[in-house]
């Protein structure tokens, strides 16, 4: 099967494309320009791994740099959004462009060359702070942040595009996703940098939020399955493990498998 991935230089994006090469799928892979010539995470794929893998560097808010590369697809995985959550304050009107604008690109040319299915990113922020746990997809959204205003919208434009032309779309909702290539803003990644770097304190805030974390692999398996299941089409999935653990806990728990018995 042919498969369009945005987003496919980040985080979740390239552990995504390399599984779904691993299981036989011809990619072709949307990464941001830039004057790097960089393909961002999708550099540490192994050569031999690149075989079945096209690269093309564009930009999601412009449909004219990968419009021509999602004709003849069966799947678009679209993962291509601007997500750091303090920049939003900042700069609101990059996360319309980019998380909203750039959701209604994919979806027209999907509509345009009627695409197999469309699994449509979006994120646990838009739920905000949990007003009841578990959380379930039936729990109320709550823009706290611009960002999460932008994946909101982007979400509802993906099922006004369901419901008002047909087209078969699939809304994943990962919860904490974390692994190999991770930002180092992340908690995880955070406490492990600390605990390497020898410090004597692990700095990390507030011990007691709990969160529902999610190993990389995990999340793409997720995705996959989605896109495979005639029952996903038109839903919102929560992909999570429904396992809840604290800050502080994860932090201890790390220090135990680094052996390192330092300050939290």
């Amino acid at each position: 099967m042919k498969v369009f991935v945005t987003g496919s230089e980040g985080f979740i994006g390239s552990h995504l494309v390399e599984r779904l090469i691993d299981e036989g799928y011809e990619v072709t892979a949307l990464c941001l320009y830039n004057s790097f010539g960089s393909f961002g995470w999708l550099d540490s794929i192994p050569t031999d791994k690149k075989k079945g893998l096209k690269i093309i560097l564009g930009d999601i808010r412009d449909p004219s740099t990968f419009r021509a590369e999602m004709k003849g697809c069966d799947i678009v995985f679209h993962l291509a959004s601007l997500i750091a959550i303090p920049y939003s304050y900042i700069a609101p009107a990059s996360y319309v462009e980019t998380n909203i604008n750039g959701t209604l690109n994919i979806l027209n040319i999907a509509k345009e060359y009627d695409i197999g299915r469309v699994v449509h990113t979006s994120t646990s922020e838009t739920y905000g702070s949990a007003q009841f746990v578990p959380i379930n997809e039936s729990h109320p959204l709550v823009a706290q942040s611009p960002y999460a205003a932008s994946k909101i919208a982007a979400d509802q434009m993906a099922i006004s595009f369901w419901k008002s032309f047909s087209i078969p779309i699939t809304i994943v909702r990962p919860f904490n996703t974390y692994g190999p290539r991770q930002s180092n803003r992340a908690v995880i990644p955070q406490i492990i940098t600390q605990i390497a770097n020898k410090k004597n304190r692990v700095k990390l805030g507030s011990l007691s939020p709990t969160r529902d974390f999610n190993f990389v692999h995990d999340t793409c398996s997720a995705f996959i399955e989605c896109s495979k299941s005639p029952y996903a089409i038109g839903e919102v999935i929560n992909c999570a493990s429904n396992f809840e653990i604290s800050i502080g806990e994860t932090a201890k728990l790390i220090c135990q498998l680094m052996n390192s018995s330092i300050e939290i």
